[in-house]
């Protein structure tokens, strides 16, 4: 089964564009390093929460959306060689203050999985 890296990032409406070209690039890079596949999600439908929630999540504030990703691998050893290859690569030496989001507030993690259907 595949092995998943996944993201809740808090971006700018204002700044959809810029983060797209962003992805798009990072996704080039994530799959020469051995990505199976790259999806960036643009929310539209994210309620808050009263207890929790994707915007409670990242703090969203006015004017941003939830932006929801993840990143298939073959495997853990293939995440971990590609992961390190990709944050290595120059195309992903990027001035975080020109970044299109807040880095601070994105969430993100490995996961194994256990269900695919």
């Amino acid at each position: 089964m595949t092995y998943v890296d996944g993201y809740l990032i808090p971006v700018p409406t204002s700044k959809k564009a810029a983060y797209q070209a962003l992805a798009e690039t990072a996704a080039v890079i994530f799959k020469e390093h051995g990505a199976l596949s790259v999806v960036e999600t643009w929310g539209d439908d994210v309620p808050e929460g009263k207890v929790t929630s994707f915007p409670m999540a990242v703090k969203l504030e006015e004017g941003e959306a939830v932006v929801f990703s993840w990143i298939t691998w073959p495997d853990r050893a293939t995440r971990d060689t590609g992961m390190k290859k990709a944050m290595e690569d120059p195309r992903m030496q990027m001035d975080i203050s020109s970044m299109p989001f807040d880095g601070k507030r994105m969430i993100f993690g490995g996961f194994e999985t256990i269900l695919e259907a």
